[in-house]
């Protein structure tokens, strides 16, 4: 593969790993950067490129195991974290509740997503769709937020929180903002909210990954498996950077810029493609 490609595969890292954890959607960012500008799927194919765009992501997801490994172990009992009741602590069950609306409907709609909503067309009115939904929960959600913690989250908020969820199937409604949104209308403090999306992003974007490399696995050219690679190790490195810095700026800011930034961004995307 030629040097000019694989530049296109750190781009297209740089902006997944950069994009992913904050509310502007990442696979949004990318159908953008790639579909007006660099234009992989001229030599990767229609189905193969909108699978890279989605197993880019795990570059991401490895990032945030290596950056909230204890919670993640505690998950699966390999960590104990002390909390004040025991039988109050965020577990495993809170995360299968919450990734359950989405992961079923994603299965089930999994081929008209890919066929139909990746494009800079969609994208435009899903970068508005989510701005409201932002603007709303900052508007809207309690002043002060009962649940600050992760251990204080119950199985119900937990289901709820996983019903919002699904409008992020819609490519660049944004999973965390969809996600953060809904946990700031159902009580959480943006940080909790943040925490249980960079959690539960874990295994529904690894279930994601896998299904849609399964699934397109024939058009997937092992010649393209460097561009894969340096897409993957580009996310990793940038997404690194990335949480930590939102994490610490979605408790000053709220969600109000990035859905400012959301509107500015589809308003220029409308005026080039439509006009």
């Amino acid at each position: 593969m030629e040097i000019l490609e694989l530049l296109k595969a750190l781009i297209l890292g740089f902006v997944e790993g950069m994009t992913e954890f904050a509310p502007v959607s990442s696979t949004g960012h990318m159908i953008i950067v790639d579909d007006m500008w660099l234009k992989t799927e001229d030599f990767l194919g229609k189905y193969s490129a909108n699978t890279f765009k989605i197993v880019v992501q795990l570059g991401s997801i490895l990032a945030v195991v290596v950056v909230m490994w204890k919670r993640l172990f505690s998950l699966v009992g390999l960590y104990k974290i002390d909390t004040e009741e025991s039988s109050k602590q965020f577990n495993l069950l809170h995360v299968i509740v919450g990734i359950i609306p989405a992961g079923v409907l994603g299965v089930l709609l999994e081929d008209f997503i890919d066929k139909n909503l990746f494009g800079v067309e969609t994208v435009i009115f899903s970068l508005i769709a989510g701005s409201i939904l932002m603007i709303i929960a900052d508007k809207f959600g309690p002043k002060n937020p009962s649940i600050v913690s992760l251990d204080q989250i119950t199985y119900a908020q937990a289901f709820k929180v996983g019903l919002v969820q699904c409008l992020s199937l819609w490519p660049g409604f944004s999973r965390s903002g969809a996600t953060i949104s809904g946990g700031v209308l159902f009580g959480m403090n943006h940080k909790t909210a943040a925490d249980f999306t960079f959690i539960m992003a874990v295994p529904i974007m690894a279930g994601a990954s896998l299904i849609s490399v399964l699934k397109n696995w024939e058009d997937i050219d092992m010649n393209h498996l460097s561009f894969y690679i340096v897409g993957f190790i580009s996310a990793f490195v940038f997404a690194l950077i990335s949480i930590k810095f939102f994490l610490k700026l979605i408790s000053r800011v709220k969600l109000m810029p990035f859905a400012i930034y959301r509107i500015i961004l589809a308003v220029v995307l409308a005026v080039i493609v439509f006009l």
